[in-house]
């Protein structure tokens, strides 16, 4: 690292059309607050392994889904490790960067996630549902995502690398944010029909328990991450998602001391990452 400023490359897809939602404006606010510590550049995804060796740390953040830019990915994360270049999130993360494998490890763990296989042979250990969630294994963002009855879910080609599960009566999905290990702040979808339209959520002691339990099995040092939730109809909470690759971070629904203690946090944990005093 340099004597001056630290330099980041800020990896983002500014016209990536979320639905329901802008990314860039996330990350032109998040990049804006971030000059004040760092000397910061921003790109596109497929640019930064062109352009990363003049900098002090690659910062992945609002980039896509990487099925979108698979070739370019993997040769990132190629030179990167070649390289021994910084990434935030550090790219041995656990989660949903090293695709779905996580959510068949932690069923086979016991720890409270929807229940999950990839063999139909498997089948059997799925409780009984109304309709069951087919996903690949690879995928992001509900990309290639459907529903089916029980009696079509063994003649999938599982050999494409599927993940089956039952299909949640929830009563709603709750996100926690957290930078390293610190809970930042929750959010809320009140209406499972309607997904996208989050709300502050005041997390409990046995809520922030139950999301500490996958930010310690991730083991990531430092970063961002947000475990997402649903809570049945019996209340019980139940992992979704550990999103630990480019979390959305949905900054606009929270309120400005809280934003800023989340942009404070992010800093830091940045100036340690970099080993700055």
């Amino acid at each position: 690292m340099s004597a001056a400023r630290p330099r980041l490359l800020y990896v983002s897809d500014l016209a990536y059309p979320a639905r329901g939602r802008r990314y860039c404006d996330e990350d032109i606010d998040l990049t804006a607050r971030l000059r004040a510590e760092f000397d910061l550049a921003l790109c596109h995804p497929r640019d930064a392994a062109a352009l990363m060796d003049g900098f002090d740390a690659v910062v992945v953040r609002n980039s896509g889904p990487v099925l979108h830019y698979q070739e370019a990915y993997d040769d990132f994360r190629a030179r990167a490790a070649a390289r021994g270049t910084r990434v935030y999130n550090p790219l041995h993360g656990r989660g949903d960067m090293a695709g779905k494998q996580y959510l068949l490890d932690l069923t086979a763990a016991g720890l409270p996630v929807i229940p999950t296989v990839d063999r139909p042979e498997d089948l059997d250990r799925l409780p009984a549902a109304g309709s069951y969630a087919v996903k690949p294994k690879a995928g992001a963002d509900s990309i290639g995502l459907r529903f089916l009855p029980y009696e079509e879910l063994a003649g999938l080609a599982y050999g494409e690398g599927l993940l089956v599960q039952p299909r949640i009566d929830f009563r709603h999905e709750v996100s926690f944010y957290f930078v390293d290990d610190r809970f930042q702040y929750a959010l809320y979808a009140p209406d499972p029909e309607r997904r996208w339209e989050l709300e502050p959520y005041e997390a409990d002691e046995a809520d922030l328990r139950f999301a500490r339990r996958f930010v310690d099995w991730n083991t990531l040092d430092h970063g961002i991450q947000r475990v997402d939730a649903c809570r049945t109809r019996e209340g019980e909470l139940l992992l979704v998602e550990l999103e630990d690759l480019n979390p959305y971070l949905s900054l606009d629904l929270v309120p400005e001391a809280v934003r800023a203690g989340f942009v404070a946090a992010m800093a830091e944990s940045l100036r340690g990452f970099l080993g700055a005093r």
